[in-house]
């Protein structure tokens, strides 16, 4: 069993009492525990960061405004002393008293830069994004480890295996820090995760994940605002991968027409109530329709255009952003 000191770091703001529960879950860990605890608050008002404290947490607060995804991180890292550093968000609940056991684990292969684990939607997630989430990056139970083999490039590949190869999530991740001295997470408005990835992966590293080990999470957002988040993900891609899933506007047809056909479809075949069915079929359509549009705008953006499309795509970009956890 490797045997190295691990730090917990997680962001928060204004959690609510859904905290309780992911606290609650990290305090009945058994094994292999924390040994430090961090949160970087941004400014909770509703009682976040006294409950944290009585957890045993230390708590750095921040202007709200000075919150971003990577650099928030990296600060919080900048304060602890793990040599592996496990990154947590405010509402996902750890499942069992051995998850901490097992996201370590494949560190102990010195390639591993930095392990990412499952997630399980809470019930009342739409049915949706209940089936994505279950279906990424894979239902499997076992530990993978994506790697490029000798003399590779990420760049030799197509972009969506750029993504695969690079893929990471810090809903619930774990770092070493040796690696994240190397290639911290920002500053980073949106995907710090991926980020992280493509350059380790670049570096010859390896990243895990560990599919024997998950936590529930899940948001119970609008379709708006799903479709918001789409357009910061495929900008996202579109700058690191040059990934592009529609590319124009006879594209676009076809997949409004093709992902409102599908999902609708699955929506139907679950037989729910006709109380609980009609609502769900009405947040699916709209959840295509943004999907749809934020991937092919979200490209567009991540493309960084010049003259007034670059003007319009970045006043687009900012007022899109706005409001994402």
């Amino acid at each position: 069993m490797l045997s190295v000191r691990i730090s917990l770091v997680m962001p928060t703001w204004n959690a609510g009492p859904l905290l309780d529960e992911v606290l609650a879950a990290i305090t009945a860990l058994e094994g292999t525990v924390f040994d430090e605890l961090i949160a970087v608050d941004s400014g909770s008002t509703d009682g976040t960061r006294d409950r944290l404290c009585s957890a045993g947490f230390r708590v750095e607060p921040i202007p709200q405004s000075e919150f971003d995804h990577g650099a928030t991180r990296d600060r919080g890292i900048a304060m602890s002393t793990g040599d592996v550093i496990v990154l947590l968000v405010q509402d996902a609940t750890l499942q069992g008293t051995d998850w901490l056991q097992k996201m370590v684990a494949p560190f102990e292969d010195s390639d591993v830069a930095g392990v990412w684990c499952r997630q399980i939607p809470r019930p009342k997630c739409q049915a949706v994004l209940d089936r994505r989430i279950r279906g990424w990056p894979g239902r499997g139970e076992v530990v993978s480890k994506r790697q490029l083999e000798q003399g590779q490039k990420l760049s030799d590949l197509k972009p969506f295996d750029q993504l695969m190869h690079s893929a990471f999530d810090n809903v619930a991740s774990a770092v070493r820090r040796t690696v994240w001295e190397r290639f911290p997470l920002g500053p980073r408005r949106f995907g710090e995760d991926v980020y992280f990835g493509k350059r380790v992966i670049e570096a010859g590293l390896a990243i895990a994940h560990q599919g024997e080990a998950c936590v529930i999470h899940s948001h119970d957002r609008t379709a708006w605002s799903e479709g918001k988040r789409t357009f910061c993900d495929h900008r996202n891609l579109r700058g690191l991968f040059g990934l592009v899933g529609i590319p124009n506007r006879e594209a676009l047809k076809g997949a409004l027409k093709g992902s409102t056909e599908e999902h609708v479809s699955y929506v139907k075949s679950l037989k729910l109530p006709p109380e609980l069915e009609g609502p769900a079929l009405k947040w699916t359509e709209d959840y295509c329709k943004w999907q749809c549009w934020g991937q092919y705008l979200g490209a567009k953006a991540g493309a960084n255009p010049t003259g007034l499309k670059g003007v319009f795509f970045r006043w687009l970009g900012k007022r899109l952003e706005r409001g994402i956890g």
